[in-house]
């Protein structure tokens, strides 16, 4: 056991915390690539061509192209390349994905005002996370010692007898107490506060579940040159993922002679509902051509949200008495509710048709991700929660997220008046900044019930996409396959140094991840 007193500019004092943090927002508030088989095999630039049931969660507007009532329903297999699996996940799943119907109801001869239903998956949180490399004078409890430093006195104090979040300004993160009431404390040592080194880790994490998206739409076709659309979304988030993270630790200290194991089993579920507006418009300038443009805008979708999680903290080593053992050192279980704010997000498109051969879309979003605004409860009330915004974290946000531009281009061609081939490509822009960290010691409500101390700094995505479309008489069936594929770089914990004590540094690597996945969509459309 290393002892150990830190500078001031290291240190980072813990406050009373509730509400949620960056990394974990970042994943609940993107989108995912996916709907009908057309609209996925058009890498889903269709927010100006329309005629398609998938835009109505973008540009509402496409569905005012619509002369005939239709009904969709799709599914099909997702999986990780690469992945393996644990926790109770496998890398390939079925995936139900979107079901709705479009009723159009014709005014005059130019003119409608059409309802719609759609239901889609909208993000699909399946994925496998592995990782595991060398490090020296590193550990995650090395983390949680620097941040109790300016508490030591406090720590004297009491003694261990009290559970670190009631301690006064003590109350750091759920693993930050599991280790200081464990292994950052020996009674039987005279100098008892200190911590581990580390030799190595590995990370194995299964992510899972989706958010579903619940549309309800109003559109309509102004005399065949100007559609417009509105719809209201209610989202519902089920996320889980369970990870366990080792390290392997040199002990020096009556419990821990020689080498040994900490391992962090942590299970979290995210569940909730959000609603949104989509607001969009599609113009025909010139009466004589195909050629179109949409605009399009939809609000943040106001999330309510709660996260409950069960952590352990267990040891592997050779103990006093020259056995080996496992011993289980210290369990947290919590659950509290937020809500997120997600960005406002725009966008434009472009579509033509050439005869009725060919469709080319192509089109461009953008959403401010830095602008997420994470909120903690304030006040609960018999109809509505009120809530106020978590500056701290918000502050964290805008250093470490930006603006995230998705580029769309797709075509369809017919050889056939019964046949359609369609291609796409989707491009995401990264959101995380390279320079971005999870910062453990921000005066922030969105620490507290913190069980990880790892960060992924993913880079763009790019989504290559193709398809097929079959008519035959009121049925149109289509497949379309989908490669995506995104690196990031992964750290366990964020690194700091200290200015005058080389051995007080805790910096480790951060190392190349990957995440690329396979889907294939099948689509059953019927007109009538």
């Amino acid at each position: 056991m290393k002892k150990s007193i830190l500078i001031a500019s290291v240190a980072m004092a813990c406050m009373p915390v509730l509400a949620q943090e960056t990394y974990v927002n970042a994943q609940l508030a993107t989108d995912d690539l996916n709907g009908t088989a057309r609209y996925v095999g058009m890498g889903g630039a269709m927010e100006a061509l329309g005629a398609d049931i998938s835009p109505i969660h973008s540009n509402p507007a496409g569905l005012g192209l619509f002369r005939k009532s239709n009904f969709s329903i799709s599914a099909g297999i997702v999986s990780q390349e690469g992945g393996k699996n644990f926790g109770g996940g496998n890398v390939t799943n079925v995936s139900f994905d979107q079901v709705g119907f479009v009723w159009a109801n014709q005014i005059n001869s130019s003119d409608f005002v059409n309802f719609a239903f759609n239901y889609h998956k909208s993000r699909n949180f399946n994925q496998f996370l592995h990782a595991a490399d060398a490090m020296q004078y590193a550990s995650q409890n090395k983390q949680s010692f620097a941040k109790n430093k300016e508490s030591n006195d406090l720590l004297y104090e009491y003694n261990g007898t009290r559970p670190l979040f009631e301690r006064p300004y003590l109350s750091c993160s759920l693993i930050d107490d599991m280790y200081a009431q464990t292994l950052l404390y020996d009674s039987k040592d005279p100098n008892p506060w200190g911590y581990y080194d580390g030799e190595a880790y590995q990370l194995d994490r299964s992510h899972q579940g989706y958010v579903g998206e619940y549309d309800f739409s109003l559109s309509g076709n102004v005399d065949n040159t100007f559609y417009w659309g509105i719809s209201v979304g209610v989202h519902d988030v089920h996320y889980t993922h369970y990870g366990e993270y080792s390290e392997a630790l040199v002990g020096d200290n009556v419990h821990f002679p020689g080498k040994f194991g900490v391992t962090v089993a942590d299970d979290r579920t995210i569940t909730g509902t959000g609603a949104d507006i989509k607001f969009g418009a599609i113009v025909r300038p010139i009466e004589e051509s195909p050629f179109r443009f949409g605009i399009y805008v939809a609000t943040p979708t106001w999330y309510s949200l709660t996260t409950s999680n069960y952590t352990t903290l267990a040891s592997q080593g050779r103990f006093t008495d020259g056995t080996s053992a496992n011993r289980n050192l210290a369990s947290r279980e919590e659950r509290y509710r937020f809500k997120l704010y997600t960005p406002w997000k725009f966008g434009l498109s472009l579509g033509h048709t050439i005869g009725t051969q060919v469709a080319l879309g192509l089109g461009y979003d953008y959403a401010d991700y830095g602008s997420i605004d994470t909120r903690y409860i304030t006040d609960t009330g018999y109809d509505y929660d009120r809530s106020s915004s978590d500056e701290e974290m918000n502050r964290h946000t805008s250093a470490t997220l930006r603006g995230v531009s998705t580029l769309k281009a797709g075509v369809e061609y017919k050889p056939d008046a019964a046949i359609a081939v369609r291609f796409g490509y989707n491009y995401v822009s990264p959101m995380y900044k390279k320079d971005g960290y999870l910062d453990p010691g921000i005066n922030s409500e969105g620490v507290f019930y913190s069980t990880t101390t790892d960060y992924t700094n993913w880079e763009s995505t790019h989504r290559i996409t193709c398809g097929l479309g079959f008519q035959l008489s009121k049925w149109n069936l289509g497949v379309a396959y989908q490669y995506s594929t995104q690196n990031g770089r992964f750290s366990p914990f964020t690194s700091y140094q200290d200015d005058e004590t080389a051995y007080d540094d805790n910096i480790v690597g951060d190392m190349k991840v990957s995440n690329k996945r396979h889907q294939v969509l099948l689509t059953a459309n019927y007109t009538f």
